[in-house]
């Protein structure tokens, strides 16, 4: 049985006194029973907390052998928790068991490091929804259409997910510019809108691998700020 560094991205009551968790590590998302919850394993059985985990088994659910803390738990509160909870229900949601993904790993590790730090949201996000697009070979060009011409930074584009980029002639909701897009693919977030393209962009690339489902977390984080208006 050999250790590897992970994250909780789930976990809810299993049987008696167990916990059945969802992990992510460099091998991949994977699901373990961890007996006896109350324990001190139990305390460590949130995320956010960088574990060292031993699993036993070969079916696709395992069982926690052995499960250590590996270092200072990321303390997000406010947006930066809900924004964490979000990537962990992207993670959740979009990857499929027990495939390798060592640099999303990472990639995800520095995230939580950067919400703990206070960094800004949007840009992290943006970011991170990128990447897992990528990985997962969803990723498209963002600066050159789905003709293989380069994008054009007077001319307006729609995105046909898992296609890419088409420029389009006549005006209608969903479109982006190209200047948005090159500055998308250079991540200047100076450029005037480019962010909030970013964002509608990227919910147009992920929604047809999330199907018709809506995530818990983005309507937990709509429902705070509207109660902040309040």
């Amino acid at each position: 049985m050999t250790s590897q560094p992970a994250f909780i991205l789930h976990s809810r009551p299993y049987r008696e006194s167990s916990v059945l968790a969802d992990f992510f590590t460099p091998q991949g998302r994977l699901r373990a029973a961890m007996r006896s919850a109350r324990g001190k394993s139990g305390s460590l059985a949130r995320p956010f907390v960088p574990l060292e985990l031993v699993l036993r088994g070969r079916s696709e659910l395992k069982s926690v052998a052995r499960l250590e803390s590996n270092g200072s738990p990321r303390w997000l509160t406010g947006a930066s928790l809900f924004s964490g909870l979000y990537l962990n229900e992207l993670l959740i949601r979009l990857l499929p068991p027990e495939d390798p993904f060592p640099s999303l790993f990472e990639h995800y590790s520095l995230t939580l490091d950067a919400l703990a730090a206070g960094r800004p949201l949007e840009p992290l996000l943006r970011a991170f929804e990128w990447r897992l697009l990528v990985e997962l070979g969803y990723g498209f060009s963002l600066d050159r259409d789905l003709n293989g011409q380069s994008v054009q930074v007077r001319r307006l584009y729609r995105l046909l997910p898992d296609v890419g980029l088409e420029p389009v002639d006549q005006l209608q909701p969903g479109l982006f510019s190209g200047g948005e897009l090159l500055a998308m693919a250079e991540a200047d977030w100076r450029f005037p809108g480019a962010l909030a393209a970013a964002k509608r962009l990227m919910r147009q690339a992920l929604a047809p691998h999330l199907g018709g489902r809506p995530l818990v977390s983005r309507e937990l984080f709509t429902n705070l700020k509207e109660s902040s208006r309040d």
